[in-house]
């Protein structure tokens, strides 16, 4: 499971940051995840090492221009490219009707299957690796933040205890590595576990922007490898984080605290934070650090693959 940046400006961009948009990649199965589609979205995919053939889920939180305005101009070039097989995109209500009028008013013909999800909360997706629920968070329109689950796995396989056992190689040893439990020719009975290293633990990450301080996003983040959270003020503009209601870089550190998350990623940051302004993202990342110290800044095209142990991966990717 690798995260990588395409945007994290808030409301509009900046030379140095677009708009929201975050890919996850799972290299096991050849597939990008999308979270978010600000505009410009697809271009910062071209600038990255992402494959865009590769494009497989798009999760959209909510309906501002800076998280969607980029989805139809993605879909489109995806369909002309002759790259997509069929993408399932998920979302709030309002989103099928917005992707309908452009489509139509553009005069879009997709060559491809597209499916859109409305979602309400709770679980929206599951197979035999993921599943992915979805919780309401706290903005001036419905938004919904998301929790990406990886399914544990068994441990590795030992073949050579395997042998000694007397258990020849063959289709057996399939449902052994699985776990499962077997009867032998001779009447014995194998748990493929006892053959298995301890467990894998599956990762997990969550993503809730835009968003004030709310519970919501506290139980999406319980206990996450990853928590990627909006950070669009800082401390001392707290009153305009009330009314925006948008998140400051304290109460995105807060939530990391209470949810006892392993590592908080920041992004959605408001461009008022400038080398020349009186204060600057570094001041955002003091504070939230001052209250969960494993805290990182994002920026644009960021990398960082969520690791089976502890030790962290952060790269950049263009």
């Amino acid at each position: 499971m690798e995260i990588t940046f395409l945007g994290t400006s808030s409301g509009v961009p900046t030379r140095s940051r677009n708009v929201s948009s975050v890919a996850l990649r799972l290299p096991q199965r050849a597939e990008m995840w999308l979270f978010d589609c600000g505009e410009g979205t697809q271009h910062q995919i071209l600038r990255s090492d992402l494959k865009v053939s590769q494009l497989r889920r798009i999760f959209i939180t909510h309906l501002h221009g800076d998280h969607i305005f980029g989805l139809m101009g993605l879909l489109a070039s995806c369909g002309m490219a002759g790259n997509a097989q069929e993408i399932d995109i998920y979302g709030p209500e309002g989103l099928e009707p917005y992707l309908n009028a452009c489509t139509r008013y553009s005069h879009t013909h997709f060559a491809y299957t597209i499916r859109v999800h409305t979602v309400k909360g709770g679980l929206i997706y599951e197979d035999e690796e993921f599943s992915v629920s979805c919780q309401l968070l706290k903005h001036r329109v419905p938004a919904y933040g998301y929790r990406i689950v990886e399914k544990d796995r068994p441990g590795r396989f030992n073949p050579e205890k395997a042998k000694a056992l007397g258990i020849p190689p063959g289709p057996i040893y399939g449902s052994l590595k699985r776990g499962e439990i077997v009867t032998l020719a001779d009447g014995r009975k194998i748990h493929g576990k006892q053959l298995c290293g301890p467990t894998e633990i599956g990762r997990k990450m969550a993503y809730c922007t835009d968003t004030i301080y709310c519970e919501g996003a506290i139980a999406l983040a319980e206990k996450v490898d990853v928590l990627i959270h909006e950070a669009t003020f800082a401390h001392g503009d707290a009153q305009m984080a009330f009314e925006r209601l948008h998140s400051t870089s304290t109460m995105a550190a807060q939530v990391a605290l209470a949810a006892q998350v392993k590592l908080l990623l920041m992004t959605h940051f408001s461009p008022r934070y400038t080398p020349t302004n009186d204060l600057t993202l570094d001041d955002l990342l003091a504070e939230a650090k001052a209250i969960f110290p494993n805290t990182r800044l994002a920026y644009d095209f960021l990398s960082y693959e969520i690791p089976r142990n502890s030790r962290e991966q952060l790269t950049t990717v263009v």
